[in-house]
């Protein structure tokens, strides 16, 4: 397993607690117990969805990933956010013994995993923030900024919300509505060239075969925000079509797909069209037509023409990674994962 994957599964997993603010700052903490060629710990700092921090416990030290936090922030910086960052990682390996006897686990492969975060809508002002907590992917306990109180899904996790609630739950809910936001705008002025740049998606129709889903791919695109639809006729369809998560690309920027169920013969007959629209500018229509469909299959036109490509194999590779680590990866793992109640009873104390 890689930090790529690792990013994937947080951003997957944590994918429905964000809601589309202009902005936001993220951090994703990871604990695994020993077993696998992965790092033990591992944080991953995101800002607007771009990657700016990174730390694991083998070279235990916070390293930056960007030039405008690296041009911008000076040793002390790193010296303070490498000491933190060791002291998350002794309590996290700590955490893990803990939850895996309260489980009465002996063995295997365990995740515990935290993320939090803050966002800032640029237009009205509007705050908000996030954190969560996940065992083996399962949630167990998360913040409600409204009622400053932790939510306890599982009756196990009863004596930690009690724990929390109360002087903890009140510093919490003010680290991510000031100083969270405090440090959102600081680097949001850092990277404002960076942060504010729009990148068009690159847009394809894939298909692996002739009665395989045809799949409209959108890459290379900055930033995340995105929509992607198919229309009928110029009617939106709503049935048939599945639109899958934003993931990562490499270089910072984004891709996301479209996968329509739709035989030959059907829309053959009908124009279905994929749309793509994005901040960079107008939406792009892309036609579904024999000659547009990048396949794996030989045949003619420009299918057999891009089949040899390097262009046509990297977006296959894109767009096959999310449905690759569903349901190959991400079944491989849990297979090691033993499944227990919901229990927690966390030690560290917030920064």
């Amino acid at each position: 397993m890689n930090i790529f994957l690792l990013f994937l599964i947080s951003k997957i997993l944590f994918s429905n607690i964000f809601i589309d603010y202009f902005c936001s700052l993220q951090y994703f903490y990871t604990g695994v117990t020993q077993g696998i060629n992965f790092p033990e710990f591992t944080i991953v700092g995101m800002m607007d969805g771009e990657q700016f921090l990174y730390y694991d416990s083998n070279i235990r030290q916070a390293i930056p990933k960007v030039d405008w936090i690296k041009n911008n922030e000076g040793p002390e910086y790193w010296t303070r956010q490498t000491k933190k960052f060791q002291a998350h990682e002794a309590d996290f390996k700590v955490d893990i013994v803990k939850l895996m006897q309260g489980f009465n686990q002996s063995g295997g492969i365990h995740t515990f995993q935290r993320m939090y975060g803050c966002e800032l809508d640029d237009e009205t002002g509007a705050t908000d923030g996030h954190m969560q907590y996940r065992y083996d992917g399962a949630d167990f306990i998360s913040l409600d900024l409204r009622s400053t109180s932790y939510v306890a899904p599982v009756k196990e996790v009863l004596i930690t919300k009690q724990e929390w609630d109360g002087a903890e739950a009140e510093y919490w809910k003010n680290y991510l509505t000031e100083t969270c936001i405090y440090w959102l705008k600081k680097y949001v002025h850092y990277g404002k060239i960076s942060l504010e740049r729009k990148v068009p998606p690159q847009v394809s129709l894939l298909q692996t075969d002739s009665s395989s889903p045809v799949v409209c791919h959108a890459t290379g695109f900055y930033p995340d925000k995105v929509n992607i639809s198919w229309q009928k006729d110029g009617q939106k369809l709503h049935e048939d079509v599945d639109v899958g998560e934003t993931l990562p690309n490499h270089d910072g920027t984004f891709q996301k797909r479209a996968e329509l169920k739709v035989t030959p013969d059907v829309w053959k007959k009908n124009q279905f069209t994929c749309v793509v629209e994005h901040k960079s500018g107008d939406p792009i229509h892309m036609i579904l037509t024999e000659e547009k469909i990048r396949t794996n299959s030989a045949g003619t036109g420009a299918s057999r023409q891009n089949h040899q490509s390097s262009c046509f194999k990297v977006p296959l590779l894109e767009v096959f990674i999310e449905s690759v680590y569903n349901k190959v990866w991400w079944r491989t793992f849990h297979s090691l994962v033993l499944r227990t109640k919901h229990f927690i009873k966390l030690l560290f104390k917030p920064e």
